[in-house]
């Protein structure tokens, strides 16, 4: 018998771009239930009276960008064979001026369980599931796990990641920091194992890593310190404070925690991003699926909770999971925030800020604006949901991290809502490009909170931040397809969108296509570009669509800024963005082995000058794993990616991966190094 009550995944039920195993396990099966978006406000077609100004929006940030280092532990990779055309023109000169060239690789079939990167290149495990953190940590053993070893070990599924130089350590030594989305427990035990022991080991699986890595110079890879002073498991019954004006409120307190200030643990954890003072920002996104709540009223609806056994089932085990019970109601509620870690600081307390609200956060980015205050962008990770601002009410004080550590949790708290300039004939779901030559318009920020206030009639200022899909709702913001990473770039001040797809845009009874949002049925997703002109602050903007995701070679209706579409990597399903050094956009996607039938990569955007909107895929990841939390260091020629849930559609006894070892045992979620190849390295850790 599986671990995982396979029935429960709904295949037939299942749309769009992932596997039913991976539907189940990270979402909930939330497809198979419909959008829980249900609001009647408007998708938005009006005309605008000017179109986008494209310029690019000069000027200097003091956030101070994290100096990027390497890592690897494990066996060498050479590059694999890959099937499917090459782009038509696979080698240029990198764009900006980065030192990162290489050969754009054709793309991957789906069924191929390999990492693949360009000639010249190898791959390295930085740190691997399982792996030990501690001086007596017991190292990984696929046929003894146990849940004292796991809480001393590397998490499952690693997603968001991040990597600071440590001061004073002239560039050899670095912190890592990572969150753990989810777990399939399917492929990680035998289905012999003890129910509660398989409840304990997943809950240890989840949370948050922070690990120290090490290298003898800038042209050697980093290895992870095992025993390191920073070296950290923060879990499920480690305690988060909560802060801003929703804290101690009775919507969020419980029988085990009567103040409401203090929550065990986090949930779902995906994006996330590093703050202008060095700490880091994690988002809490699918939680609704890890618990049983009562799903009568239109806040449980609206996030998607149910009264139904959960796949983990840790309810049956542990009564906070079950909001059923009395005392338990509001325990959901604690749920949904972005997290706040100092990495730097091994016995700090995590915070949840109530203050950039509570919806299922892809992440968090910041940037602090013209005036000194601090912005952060984050997407609501749901089909029909809403883009996000939160600014700060004080302003970052360059060298008082102290006080920087406090600047989200008062501000505030804005909702996009676009407008395109198109005529809405022409805007009809095909993707086919309008008739001034672009998908764009304007837009507008509504508040939700603002100077300490509500400004949703009918909402205390509480009920926003607790319930702030449904405070959003009432405003009228535009429903988009997916918005996950939204990424703000330091180099020309413009925001990055990753919207993934939609696929039940324009289906009946769903909201229509509009500009910023332009295919029935999204398959492959888009990335919108927003330009607030020099102030991060402002409540309106410009936007456009830099791109239209899909495979041009399989008739896919896509467009790329005007660069010609048979000279692009085929893309589909962006999630996470990042920036190297000189400015240029970097995607991971989550989804393209059901979108154009290759596996997850890792893609470069040129943003500037002719050849705007070239695609260049750097790398790909093995059979069902999704390519997260890049990092990109072109000056060392580097990246890093973290790979989660390779052979997410095996079993215990029939696995479908076995990166990264490669040993016949399984597949290990991976944090991956990609580096130029030296003769005479060697193999082996």
């Amino acid at each position: 018998m599986a671990l995982i009550d396979l029935p429960l995944l709904m295949k037939d039920a299942v749309r769009g771009k992932r596997s039913a195993v991976t539907c189940a396990l990270k979402c909930g099966n939330q497809c198979a239930f419909g959008p829980c978006n249900h609001s009647d406000n408007a998708t938005f077609r009006d005309v605008a009276s000017a179109a986008l100004s494209r310029r690019t929006v000069l000027g200097g940030s003091t956030a101070a960008l994290a100096i990027g280092l390497a890592g690897t532990q494990g066996a060498l990779a050479a590059p694999a064979g890959s099937t499917g055309a090459a782009p038509a023109k696979p080698k240029t000169t990198a764009p900006n001026g980065s030192a990162l060239e290489f050969e754009a690789i054709a793309p991957v079939d789906a069924a191929a369980d390999e990492f693949t990167v360009p000639e010249g290149f190898e791959w390295r495990s930085v740190i691997r599931w399982g792996d030990p953190l501690f001086a007596d940590a017991p190292e990984f053993d696929w046929d003894a796990q146990s849940a004292e070893a796991q809480k001393q070990q590397f998490g499952y599924n690693n997603d968001y990641t991040e990597i600071q130089e440590i001061p004073g350590s002239k560039g050899r030594r670095a912190v890592m920091f990572v969150n753990h989305e989810y777990t399939n427990e399917n492929i990680m035990f035998p289905a012999s194992l003890d129910e509660d022991e398989v409840i304990d080991i997943g809950m240890a699986a989840h949370g948050l890593t922070v690990v120290e890595l090490e290298r003898q110079n800038h042209n050697k890879p980093y290895t992870y310190v095992q025993g390191a002073p920073l070296n950290r498991r923060i879990l499920l019954d480690d305690e988060f404070a909560l802060t801003g004006p929703a804290a101690g409120s009775d919507l969020l307190k419980t029988v085990e925690d009567p103040e409401g200030r203090t929550v065990l643990g986090t949930l779902g954890n995906c994006a996330g991003g590093l703050t202008p003072w060095g700490t880091l920002l994690s988002g809490e996104e699918n939680f609704h699926s890890y618990f049983v709540a009562p799903g009568t009223s239109e806040a449980e609806q609206r996030y998607g909770l149910r009264d139904a056994p959960t796949a983990r089932g840790w309810e049956k085990k542990h009564a906070r999971f079950d909001a059923t019970g009395e005392g338990y109601e509001n325990e959901p509620n604690r749920f949904g925030y972005i997290v706040e870690v100092d990495p730097f600081d091994p016995t700090s307390t995590p915070r949840k800020h109530t203050a950039l609200g509570r919806f299922k956060h892809e992440g968090a980015n910041v940037i602090i604006a013209e005036d000194g205050r601090a912005v952060a962008y984050s997407g609501d990770d749901e089909r029909f949901d809403y883009l996000y601002k939160f600014v700060s009410r004080d302003t970052y004080v360059e060298g008082d991290r102290e006080h920087n550590m406090t600047l989200l949790e008062n501000g505030d708290l804005y909702v996009a809502k676009f407008t395109g300039n198109s005529p809405a004939a022409e805007i009809d779901g095909s993707g086919e490009l309008p008739s001034d030559g672009a998908f764009d318009g304007s837009g507008e920020w509504l508040p939700l909170l603002l100077d300490g206030e509500s400004a949703v009639e009918g909402f205390s200022v509480e009920e926003v931040l607790v319930h702030t899909r449904l405070a959003a709702d009432a405003v009228g913001p535009t429903k988009m397809d997916r918005c996950e990473d939204v990424e703000p770039s330091l180099h020309s001040r413009r925001v990055y969108v990753a919207c993934t797809n939609n696929s039940n845009r324009g289906v009946e009874g769903y909201a229509a296509p509009d500009e910023t949002n332009p295919r029935t049925e999204n398959r492959d997703g888009h990335i919108v570009e927003i330009d607030e002109q020099g102030d991060q602050t402002s409540t309106t903007f410009a936007w456009n669509l830099l791109m239209v995701c899909g495979d041009p070679a399989q008739g896919d209706q896509t467009y790329f800024s005007g660069f010609p579409v048979d000279q692009v990597s085929p893309v589909s399903c962006p999630d996470n963005l990042a920036f190297d050094a000189v400015g240029n956009l970097w995607i991971s996607t989550d989804g393209q082995p059901s979108g154009i039938g290759y596996n997850d990569g890792l893609f470069r955007v040129t943003l500037e000058g002719d050849a705007r909107g070239r695609v260049e895929q750097f790398l790909s990841v093995p059979r069902d794993g999704e390519t997260c939390g890049p990092i990109i260091r072109d000056e060392d020629r580097t990246a890093f990616v973290s790979v989660q849930h390779p052979g997410e559609d095996g079993s215990f006894e029939e696995q479908f991966s076995f990166f990264p070892d490669y040993d016949g045992k399984g597949p290990r979620p991976t944090v991956v190094q990609v580096m130029p190849s030296k003769p005479g390295r060697g193999l082996g850790r």
